[in-house]
């Protein structure tokens, strides 16, 4: 089935709808470098509410596999590719890109020029953009997503978070107890925490500082989720009477929210970066450095 993206500055992509989802999605239109991890670029939080391109040509050639999810779910409102793959091989995969698609009911406009897409949004920068199966008239299209502005953002953290406190596994001896403010954090960062040989508590939250001091962790998370939702100024204002009462360590998101605490200015950047970490040289040492 045809279908178009049209991007807020009047640029538009056509391409087809691949079989699991039809209709109309709008949200920010972002891309990512990376040449694997398509998975768990759409089962993370982080990406909530976008439209998240591939770069990488192929899509679904080495399948999926539950364990390799995020989260409980997929996250983005749609995703675009240029090629999908017609065959997956890996000896961990349990099913085809395409069952995937059509459990999650994702919307996948396929056969667009991905690099050519990624190429205007880096001119231009991150910019809201609206995939129509139904509509095709750039006018209608172009009021829709002014109206999607208007409305504002809506915060993902209520469907997001966990909703009661929860231990995970119980607690063994020589663990440290440390909590985790669950903005979104992902499956991956919680099996690495615990190969630490720590012991989480995640937090909705909407946890009061009070409520965090009473369960005495030796630390606190403040987990990675999807940036400036409109929920985190709550996140901020518990964070901040917390400062100077506990070790506390941001992830991606997290930083943010401890920006906020201590007074800085947030400031988003023409283009996020959206891809893997790549090595840095320092020119004063044979050393390489991993930036995030």
């Amino acid at each position: 089935m045809k279908a178009i993206l049209m991007l807020e500055d009047g640029k538009s992509f056509t391409g087809q709808v691949m079989p699991g989802a039809t209709g109309e999605r709008i949200g920010e239109v972002i891309f990512n470098t990376a040449v694997v991890g398509y998975q768990e670029m759409l089962t993370t939080p982080a990406n909530a509410g976008k439209i998240l391109i591939f770069t990488y040509p192929l899509i679904g050639n080495y399948g999926v596999a539950p364990k390799f999810n995020e989260s409980k779910k997929v996250w983005v409102e749609a995703a675009v590719i240029k090629e999908k793959s017609r065959i997956y091989s890996n000896w961990q995969a349990t099913k085809s890109f395409d069952d995937f698609v059509k459990e999650h009911k994702l919307l996948v406009l396929t056969k667009v020029d991905t690099r050519s897409l990624a190429v205007h949004i880096r001119q231009k920068g991150e910019i809201l953009g609206i995939i129509s199966s139904n509509c095709f008239e750039a006018k209608e299209l172009l009021r829709k997503i002014q109206d999607f502005r208007k409305k504002g953002k809506m915060s993902f953290l209520p469907e997001i978070s966990v909703r009661k406190i929860t231990p995970l596994g119980r607690p063994k001896a020589k663990q440290k107890k440390v909590a985790v403010l669950d903005l979104g954090i992902t499956q991956g960062i919680i099996k690495q925490l615990q190969m630490l040989g720590l012991h989480l508590v995640l937090l909705p939250y909407t946890t009061s500082a009070q409520e965090i001091i009473k369960i005495k962790p030796r630390g606190l998370i403040i987990s990675n989720g999807p940036e400036q939702d409109p929920g985190l100024s709550q996140v901020s204002a518990t964070v901040k009477l917390l400062i100077g009462k506990l070790p506390i360590l941001g992830i991606s998101c997290g930083h943010q929210v401890l920006a906020s605490c201590i007074g800085a200015n947030v400031t988003k950047m023409k283009l996020g970066h959206h891809g893997v970490n790549y090595p840095v040289h320092n020119p004063s040492s044979y050393k390489g450095e991993i930036t995030p």
